[in-house]
């Protein structure tokens, strides 16, 4: 087989995504370097597996709602899958592709023993009450039950999705094998076999990669001015490390807007009156900006911990930061990237700044196994010494072969995944 350049027509049309295309063009612009073999190359260009359901939710008004669902499974050489699930009104096919794919990558720069997945239902949440969200989740997961299992594929909160949602999840599972599973689903309340940290740790692991970053670049995080963009389950807490490790973060945003103080945002002040606002716009101790504004203020720091595309070809120019740190997936297209790297600002990429939440779940997943629990001392920990390894091992690369800290990190994950399907071979 001859390893051929990636075109539209090469793929599936219902992975023609945006996201996807963005996966595939770091994917082939990592195997230039990656030295793997056209064979192992092409295996892991495609997704394993990828289901698709439809889902009949009967709503509180007594209608039927008919939802689109998927679940993607990139790779299992390294192990089970191990990804979210979203609800959003522009899930696709494609788009859990390319979340599968990062996942595959994320797990291996950490050297868990997993491969990637993502799924998500096609939907708008904000318009669902709690019961028929629970309605739709309990569905889905029996839709889901020929490919989800604690050794096949383990899903885990995502967009719009919480511990609540895992619990039905867990409980779903649980009721059709007839005992309690906990290590079915990971991000689940601590009652039902959750773990410390998890709703915390991927911003935790964000700070921990800019911190050691930044460390490694000749300057301290502590004084530092930082950006967050999504002051959601990621951002939020990111902003909250920042500030406690000594840093000067001085502007945030929602999905409605966001808020900025150049001395320095009261964090104290600004949850208890999003508490009560249901969101940051109009916060008196600060002076409100838009999101497109918030990129491009000068920082030391600019965290993208929202959604995908959002630093581009269009306004790749305009960020004034010297460092941009990636909280979310795929935040940054290939055009802006090429641009950030032509004006000297340095990216600590998604597969490896945002992996801190698939650490965590792998922790969870273990403590279920054993029925053996770790105190949030002892997760941060393993925590911490995984992160920091990982930014090592892509650090090194980076400077032994003149690569960007993206392109080190995809070489070093797609390396692991490669050398191990190499040694498994192709069945049959």
């Amino acid at each position: 087989m001859v390893l051929q350049e990636t075109h539209r027509g090469d793929l599936p049309p219902e992975l023609d995504d945006p996201l996807f295309w963005t996966a595939i063009g770091q994917f082939d612009g990592a195997l230039e370097h990656a030295g793997v073999g056209a064979d192992v190359a092409e295996v892991l260009r495609y997704p394993e597996r990828a289901l698709s359901v439809a889902i009949p939710v009967r709503l509180d008004s007594g209608s039927l709602g008919v939802y689109p669902g998927y679940r993607v499974q990139h790779s299992s050489v390294l192990g089970p899958t191990k990804g979210g699930i979203r609800y959003d009104v522009a899930v696709t096919l494609g788009e859990c592709a390319a979340l599968a794919m990062w996942m595959t990558w994320k797990c291996a720069l950490l050297r868990l023993p997993y491969g990637g997945a993502k799924g998500g239902v096609r939907c708008n949440p904000r318009t669902l009450s709690a019961t028929e969200r629970e309605r739709l989740t309990r569905r889905f997961t029996s839709e889901l039950l020929p490919i989800i299992g604690p050794q096949k594929d383990i899903p885990a909160p995502d967009m719009a999705t919480d511990e609540q949602t895992m619990a039905w999840m867990m409980d779903t599972y649980s009721m059709q094998v007839g005992y309690a599973v906990p290590e079915i689903v990971t991000g689940k309340p601590l009652s039902v076999g959750g773990s410390a940290l998890r709703p915390e740790a991927t911003g935790i692991g964000v700070v921990t990669v800019v911190e050691e970053g930044v460390r490694r670049l000749g300057w301290a995080l502590r004084g530092s001015v930082c950006v967050v963009q999504g002051y959601g389950k990621v951002g939020a807490v990111a902003a909250h490390e920042l500030a406690a490790r000594g840093a000067r973060v001085v502007a945030v945003s929602d999905i409605a807007g966001g808020v900025y103080n150049p001395e320095g945002l009261d964090f104290q002040a600004l949850d208890a009156w999003r508490s009560e606002q249901d969101g940051i716009a109009g916060f008196a101790g600060a002076q409100d900006v838009t999101n497109a504004g918030l990129l491009e203020l000068p920082c030391d720091v600019l965290v993208l911990a929202a959604t995908e595309g959002q630093v581009t070809g269009d306004n790749a120019h305009r960020v004034a930061a010297r460092v941009v740190a990636e909280g979310a997936n795929g935040p940054t297209t290939l055009e802006a990237d090429e641009i950030l790297a032509e004006r000297g600002i340095v990216v600590l990429p998604d597969i490896l700044t945002n992996a801190g939440g698939v650490a965590v779940s792998y922790f969870e997943w273990v403590q279920d196994i054993q029925r053996l629990f770790w105190g949030p001392d002892e997760i941060r920990t393993r925590l911490r010494d995984l992160m920091r390894d990982a930014v090592a091992r892509v650090w090194a690369l980076a400077d032994e072969e003149g690569l960007s800290l993206r392109r080190a990190a995809l070489v070093t994950s797609i390396r692991e995944v490669a050398e191990a399907l190499e040694l498994r071979g192709i069945y049959p």
